[in-house]
């Protein structure tokens, strides 16, 4: 699997994508993260102009899948509850991570991400809503720490998640 930066084209395909995450998301009892309305386009046409959004493609083309990279500071992440963050060392944080259901990706995009994302930088940040199980699971598989709770711009809660990787120089 590549991954590229998304280009204004790709619209309508991450709008698809985003659409079949609502669908899984629902089927998996997380009936309240991501409204009809999100991602709304403006959101992912941001992301695309600050060079921020990947796809995520097959050899052949056809995208399966998608993620916002960010470089931190997040101002959502400057206040966590419940808990606290291990290090204040400089992040990127990882946004709408969604694949698609048709075709099925030919790997798991979060693999994908994480590792992509890993050769840019040695910690990653990310949110989930707590009724995502999946993202839950995927987030202990792949080792990252539940730190505490953010609040989102709105107010609404989200379960934050951390790992940093230690890289050895010789």
């Amino acid at each position: 699997m590549q991954i590229r930066k998304a280009t204004s084209d790709d619209l309508p395909r991450l709008m698809q994508i985003f659409a079949e995450a609502r669908i899984t998301m629902r089927e998996s009892g997380n009936m309240n993260q991501w409204p009809d309305t999100y991602p709304s386009e403006e959101a992912i046409l941001k992301d695309i102009s600050g060079n921020h959004c990947c796809v995520c493609c097959e050899t052949d083309g056809t995208i399966t899948g998608t993620f916002a990279c960010i470089p931190g500071p997040d101002p959502t992440y400057n206040v966590i509850y419940e808990g606290e963050w291990p290090d204040d060392k400089p992040y990127h944080v990882i946004h709408r991570i969604a694949a698609s259901r048709v075709p099925r990706p030919s790997e798991s995009i979060a693999d994908v991400c994480f590792e992509w994302t890993f050769r840019h930088t040695d910690v990653i940040r990310i949110d989930t809503h707590r009724d995502n199980a999946i993202m839950h699971h995927i987030l202990s598989r792949h080792g990252f720490t539940r730190c505490g709770v953010i609040l989102l711009a709105n107010g609404d809660p989200r379960d934050a998640y951390h790992k940093n990787i230690c890289r050895i120089e010789k």
